[in-house]
């Protein structure tokens, strides 16, 4: 399936609303009539057009790295304070 925002599938639906599937398709974006099944078929099985949420771990954030980052550095003063 072509990677669309939420606001274009939702445009998608309501043209499907509508009763018009071939107007979803744009010439400057063409969206293959499969990506509008997909799409539909989404709605009426969930309810809701946003992607799932991807396994595996949660990225962490660039302000949390800083924190991990400043955190670690001084933890490492201290001990080295400690150490002499």
């Amino acid at each position: 399936m072509a990677h669309l925002t939420v606001t274009q599938r939702i445009e998608i639906l309501i043209f499907i609303g509508y009763g018009n599937k071939t107007r979803t398709q744009q010439e400057d974006n063409p969206i293959t009539q499969s990506t509008v099944i997909k799409i539909e078929s989404k709605f009426r099985e969930t309810g809701d057009v946003k992607d799932l949420p991807i396994s595996g771990r949660p990225k962490i954030t660039q302000e949390k790295q800083i924190g991990i980052v400043l955190s670690a550095h001084s933890i490492i003063n201290r001990m080295m304070i400690n150490a002499s």
